[in-house]
Formats: structure tokens, C-alpha cells, sequence
């Protein structure tokens, strides 16, 4: 992807949360309203399955809140205990969903194989409709948030998008299920608890996938090639940069840290080589909204020795206190 492309994709800071706190509070509503529902007619019309899939829903909504709740706590700015601010706050949201998403599938394939030695009672045909529906439902919530998760790169949005994705497939099997028992008669009624373990089944792999992929964000996996690559360009365009050696970019929630080592002309004086970084620092800012905080360390570009003739370039150096104090610019000296 070419910087230019990249950085018109570029949204404010503020934007990207508003949209990932209004799609999560749709998702509350929806799974709400849901919830109540399938509970209510799995209960009066005899249907494991629908039941299993309430129970599901209405712990999506608490997953839901607690993502809304991380939301607010990672808006909040930087204090003395938390110099790099709070924005893990909503990474830590996403594994929490992811494990919540894991439970809850446990309990379903529970409730299923408890059902299956239990007296056989047929579910009402009617609670076709709603399984249907749900279908249809959480097919179009897994769109949208999917959507707006990987448009804001929102972990805790996109671990929900894939929870309502396992949830339409778990409901389709609920319908699967509540349909072998209308067209082959009662003989059948044991579908309906096969379906639900199949759904438990279904939302347990999803959940697993989410929890690998949020606990790696918060292991300071590197960001995406295309972001990566977008912010060496800019800094490599800076005036008295000559190259760029090291380019750290970790992802803390919604938001992003660089740590960037940049070559400039070794017989600078210290007073111009602290304007370069500083220029630098400002123009990744002002060029990249969702990064939070820039750390520049200087470096000389390669120098021919006159004493030897032999060409030399500096190592990077940086000791492993440095990774843990606030952002600042650095000069090599």
C-alpha cells in the first residue's frame, strides 16, 4: 500500500472510538433483545438449542459491557502509575471476551449431553421462526462490527464480531436441528440436543482463536506491514534524515508506540541533531493520528575514517531501562 493511500485512511483518535463504543452499544441492544427472546420461546416451546443459544446471547451482552467499560478506561490520559496510559485496557477487554466466549461454550455442550439422556420432549414447531430470525441477525451484527473492528483495528470489537459469527452458525445448527425434528417426526428429537453441543463446540473454537490473537497484541506484537512501512516513509522524507536503522511500531489498544532509530550526519552538533528528532516526532504525530507516543533515538549515518580508510557504522544501543521509561527524544552522541 503506497503512504499516500495509507495515511487518506488515516481517522482521528477521537473518531475511532466513538465508532467502536456506538458499534459495541448496537451490539448490546441487539444481543439484549435477542437473549430475552430466545430464552423466552426456547422455555414455552421446549427447545434446547434456542435456550443454549439465549444463554449465549445474554453473555455476549455482559462481554459487550465489559468492552464498552474498557473503552472508557483506555480514553483516559497518561498519570503517574501509568506514564504510557491506560489504552491495554482495551486489549485486556478483548481476552476477556475471548474467555467468557470459551465458558460459555463449555456450558452449552454441558447442557447438551445432560439433555440427551434425559427424557425426549419435541420443541414447538414455531420455534423455527426465531431460530431463523436469529440467524439472520447475528449474521448482519457479525458484518457490521467486522467491519468497523478492522477499519479501527479494535481487538475487542473484532473478538465480538467473530462471537456473533460463531453465534449465526450456532444458531443455524439449532435450526438444523429444530428442522430434522419437524420433517422426520419425534423419532428425531435427540437433533435438537446434537445441535446445541454443536454450537458449544462451534462457539469454544472461536473463542480460542480470539484469545490468541489479543493475548498476542498484548506480547507487543509488531504492527501490520502496511503501517510499518507507511511511518519508515515519512520519516525517511524528514529533512536531515538520512536513513532509518531500527522502527519498533506496537499496537496498545486502539492506539500505537514507536520507537525509531534514525541515521543523521554524525558531525552535527547536538543542538541540530535535537531539532531533527523533534521533527520527526511532530510529523509522525501530526501525519499518523492513532499513534500515541513517538521515542526517536539518533544515530550517525556511516562515516569513512580518514585515520584508517575503513568504513564504520554505529550499532544501535539501547539498554533495557530505556524500553521503560516515558517517550522522549534521545540523541546519540
Amino acid at each position: 500500500m503506497a503512504v499516500g493511500e495509507y495515511l487518506r485512511r488515516q481517522q482521528s483518535i477521537d473518531d475511532i472510538y466513538r465508532q467502536v463504543t456506538r458499534a459495541a452499544a448496537a451490539g448490546l441492544g441487539i444481543n439484549l433483545s435477542l437473549g430475552g427472546i430466545k430464552l423466552i420461546s426456547g422455555w414455552y416451546g421446549h427447545s434446547l438449542a434456542l435456550m443454549a443459544d439465549a444463554v449465549n446471547s445474554l453473555g455476549d451482552s455482559i462481554a459487550t459491557l465489559v468492552v464498552i467499560a474498557a473503552l472508557y478506561v483506555a480514553r483516559r490520559p497518561a498519570d503517574a502509575e501509568h506514564p504510557y496510559g491506560h489504552t491495554r485496557a482495551e486489549g485486556i477487554a478483548a481476552t476477556t471476551v475471548a474467555t467468557l466466549i470459551i465458558v460459555s461454550g463449555s456450558f452449552v455442550v454441558w447442557e447438551g449431553i445432560e439433555r440427551l439422556f434425559a427424557a425426549p420432549e419435541v420443541p414447538a414447531m414455531w420455534t423455527l421462526w426465531v431460530a431463523g430470525t436469529n440467524v439472520l441477525l447475528k449474521e448482519a451484527l457479525f458484518r457490521y462490527h467486522l467491519h468497523v473492528g478492522q477499519r479501527t483495528g479494535s481487538a475487542s470489537l473484532l473478538a465480538n464480531a467473530w462471537d456473533h459469527r460463531a453465534d449465526a452458525l450456532s444458531a443455524l445448527a439449532a435450526l438444523g436441528g429444530l428442522g430434522l425434528i419437524y420433517w422426520r417426526g419425534a423419532a428425531w428429537v435427540s437433533a435438537d440436543a446434537a445441535a446445541s453441543m454443536f454450537v458449544g463446540l462451534i462457539i469454544i473454537v472461536s473463542g480460542m482463536h480470539q484469545f490468541r490473537v489479543s493475548s498476542s497484541e498484548l506480547m507487543d506484537l509488531q504492527a501490520d506491514t502496511d503501517l510499518v512501512e507507511a511511518i519508515q516513509r515519512v520519516a525517511e522524507g524528514i529533512d536531515g534524515v538520512e536513513g532509518v536503522e531500527t522502527l519498533w511500531v506496537r499496537k496498545s489498544g486502539l492506539e500505537y508506540f514507536v520507537d525509531i532509530h534514525i541515521e543523521v550526519d554524525p558531525h552535527l552538533t547536538v543542538y541540530a541533531g535535537h531539532a531533527i528528532g523533534h521533527r520527526v516526532k511532530a510529523r509522525l504525530l501530526e501525519e499518523f493520528p492513532r499513534i500515541r507516543d513517538v521515542l526517536v533515538h539518533l544515530e550517525p549515518a556511516s562515516v569513512r575514517h580518514e585515520e584508517d580508510g575503513l568504513e564504520h557504522t554505529s550499532p544501535p544501543v539501547r539498554s533495557s531501562d530505556e524500553c521503560q521509561r516515558p517517550s522522549r527524544t534521545e540523541h546519540s552522541h
